[in-house]
């Protein structure tokens, strides 16, 4: 008989309140400070605030050239993202029918009210252009927090818990000492649920023609359901 599993995993976060979690991190953002939290993808590390993102990128050694990304779910895209009848089908069935994480690139709506409060700085290092990268449905926390920043109208910005150029981490246990020192909370759920050895994050897409900008994590599945829904086929 197999015995069900009380080991915490980023899908299924046993023991922990979500939706209390996602309010504690909320708090934290909106005070100015940074969170490490568990994705499906691997951990990430946010921030709201300009002095926050400095911090980001600071313990990161991340160069400014290379923006953050905001984490939010199939509402907040709706508001910001400049998207056709196809691109909006197939962002609501990967979300709602394959259950899949991805991260859009698409034009976005820069005078949107949903941006009102977010600094320039915080902007700017986090957009390219015209375009902006978000992450959608990455796990219970990350939609959690997706819900609840869009709801309070305080969008959230950050990237992979590590300093760049190291691979993603699925526990924070391998998280750099210096990367975790520099967060003001940190929510543990164990390991991602789509750890993997290459130290793959999030797979990005640019709606705008389907090239991929990153293959990551389920590339192969997303590719898959792509070509076999709308026939849309993308390649690496």
């Amino acid at each position: 008989m197999t015995m069900p599993t009380t080991t915490p995993t980023t899908d299924n976060p046993i023991g922990h309140d979500v939706e209390q979690e996602a309010r504690d991190v909320m708090d934290v953002l909106d005070g100015g400070g940074v969170a490490i939290i568990p994705l499906n993808v691997a951990y990430a590390i946010l921030g709201r605030t300009e002095g926050a993102i400095r911090r980001i990128f600071e313990v990161k050694r991340r160069s400014f050239e290379k923006p953050s990304g905001m984490f939010g779910g199939a509402a907040a895209s709706a508001d910001l993202h400049v998207l056709d009848d196809e691109a909006q089908a197939i962002r609501q069935a990967l979300i709602e029918d394959a259950d899949l994480p991805f991260s859009i690139v698409a034009d976005y709506r820069r005078d949107h009210p949903l941006l009102a409060k977010v600094e320039p700085f915080v902007l700017e290092t986090s957009t390219k252009g015209p375009t902006m990268d978000m992450l959608l449905n990455a796990g219970p926390l990350h939609n959690a927090l997706a819900e609840l920043s869009h709801a309070r109208g305080t969008p959230v910005f950050g990237s992979s818990a590590n300093q760049s150029l190291n691979g993603s981490k699925y526990t924070v246990a391998e998280i750099e000492p210096e990367v975790v020192a520099a967060a003001d909370i940190v929510i543990d759920h164990g390991r991602c649920r789509d750890a993997n050895d290459q130290g793959l994050s999030s797979t990005i897409i640019d709606f705008r023609d389907y090239t991929v900008v990153r293959a990551g994590c389920r590339f192969d599945e997303i590719t898959a359901f792509l070509a076999e829904r709308f026939g849309r086929r993308i390649a690496a």
